[in-house]
């Protein structure tokens, strides 16, 4: 699935209040879900010694769908396409890969 058909698939799922004019509630959603991810990880560092196996990776896999839904989410109130997105960020990585800067601080580096 390409991230413009998630888009537009997800957005038909989209309902919370007053959708297409509320960026707030996605992003709140966005970083709770990001949390789950990391509890879920968290606990296999803590009760298992940070071996992560198959019961472990789909419950992981479906909290990154939800990431994945909410940051959709996020992108149709801001009027911004997830392929933009994606393609962006290869670019911006790319570009700091060629130059020797993947690692570091600063955004514009």
């Amino acid at each position: 699935m390409e991230f413009k058909d998630f888009q537009k698939e997800s957005r038909k799922t989209a309902l919370y209040p007053n959708q297409d004019n509320n960026y707030i509630y996605p992003t709140l959603g966005l970083a709770g879900e990001a949390g789950e991810v990391s509890e879920k990880i968290k606990k296999v560092l803590r009760d298992k010694e940070g071996v992560v196996n198959e019961e472990d990776k789909l419950a992981i896999e479906k909290e990154l769908g939800d990431v994945l839904w909410y940051l959709s989410q996020l992108a149709s109130e801001l009027n911004i396409d997830l392929e933009s997105v994606a393609e962006k960020n290869i670019e911006k990585l790319q570009s700091r890969l060629e130059r020797g800067t993947l690692s570091g601080n600063g955004d514009d580096r």
